[in-house]
């Protein structure tokens, strides 16, 4: 089938490859997932024609312009796109659907490949997404997976993935453990934009009747925030608890966290901001087990004393009838035990039987149960 008008946002899944032409600092800071980008002028070339426009005239601001387009289509033919075959489809897409998209992908046509534009382009996109995610969320299905520091949570969703559950990992999503000591090694957190990006893809692939597992969360993942819609699902939904013991939990941390282990400023750093929340003196006392690698010792403490008093008050609050949730336990956060655990709650946690809750539902989910008198 041949495209000539431009396609929507709701006709991504019909192309056989997305095409971002706009610069590499506008893809880096969001895209649509999935998307590969080839520039049609560089972040350097874009300053160098504006500044030309602005100083000269837009007669030889455009014919430079058309030189650099002109040789970066060349090159993106000749190496990305050199492996392309005949029928292959793709759809391209700038900053509004303009002249970075329409060059490209007239060349592309002229070769004889169906390429199409993107009507408004990233920023009709953008405008879908942000409709997107205030409705989807209401549409699914969510159980929220509790449980204390170091208990697998996140290892648990992977499991429910393997084995084919509906999973959202939002921390995945945000690359961020979602605490104090949460940034990953040597993984900065993408920007708001693209996490939300990445939310919408996966919340439009899962299906209604289907639960949706996804882990208990406050409004923000490090510096990212999740999206309010989708916060205020997930607190309205029915959870679920993960229990495993202390020594259990202690072991899982230190083999999860050992990049602390490694780097004592680090982690240093990352105590000092608890300072006001227990104290110098607290501050110090832990530091002192950091230096003596008094490992298990120091886990256990920032567990007692810090972690689980927080994650309690967090999550009761949010999830008043916690207390009542179905309970899966395991004797370690290995991942054999977790693929187990994974497995019985798929098989105990039930398929939504519409849709949508009903109004019964919904308030049974938001109000704590009244005794009979």
């Amino acid at each position: 089938m041949k495209f000539s008008a431009p396609a929507t946002v709701t006709q991504l899944d019909q192309f056989d490859e997305l095409i971002d032409v706009r610069s590499p600092s506008e893809f880096a800071l969001d895209h649509i997932p999935g998307a590969i980008n080839l520039p049609v002028l560089y972040d350097d070339e874009r300053v160098r024609v504006g500044t030309q426009y602005k100083q000269e005239s837009s007669f030889a601001a455009k014919k430079t312009g058309a030189a650099l387009i002109a040789r970066n289509i060349a090159n993106h033919i000749e190496t990305k796109l050199s492996n392309r075959l005949k029928h292959w489809r793709p759809l391209i897409y700038c900053w509004r659907g303009g002249n970075r998209s329409a060059s490209l992908a007239h060349v592309l046509r002229q070769i004889g490949w169906q390429s199409q534009t993107l009507d408004g382009g990233y920023k009709a996109y953008r405008r879908h997404v942000v409709s997107e995610l205030d409705e989807l969320p209401a549409t699914l299905n969510f159980r929220i997976v509790c449980g204390p520091t170091g208990s697998g949570k996140s290892r648990a969703l992977q499991h429910l993935t393997l084995l084919g559950g509906q999973v959202l990992d939002l921390e995945e999503l945000a690359a961020h453990r979602g605490s104090v000591l949460g940034n990953l090694p040597d993984c900065e957190q993408p920007s708001q934009k693209f996490f939300e990006s990445s939310i919408w893809q996966l919340l439009r692939g899962f299906r209604a009747d289907r639960p949706v597992f996804v882990e208990a969360e406050s409004k923000k993942i490090g510096n990212l925030r999740v999206p309010d819609a989708l916060i205020a699902r997930m607190w309205a939904s029915p959870s679920l608890r993960i229990e495993i013991p202390m020594s259990a939990r202690i072991d899982f941390l230190l083999r999860d966290y050992a990049h602390f282990l490694q780097d004592f400023d680090d982690l240093k750093a990352k105590l000092s901001c608890l300072n006001s929340l227990h104290g110098a003196k607290k501050i110090e006392e832990w530091w002192k087990l950091a230096a003596a690698s008094k490992w298990p010792t120091l886990v256990e403490q920032l567990l007692v004393e810090h972690y689980d008093p927080a994650y309690q008050r967090s999550t009761l609050s949010h999830y008043p009838n916690l207390a009542q949730s179905p309970v899966f336990c395991a004797d370690q956060a290995n991942e054999l035990s977790l693929e187990l655990l994974a497995k019985k709650i798929l098989q105990e946690i039930p398929t939504a039987a519409s849709t949508k809750s009903t109004v019964a539902e919904r308030e049974a989910i938001e109000q704590p149960a009244i005794p009979p008198s």
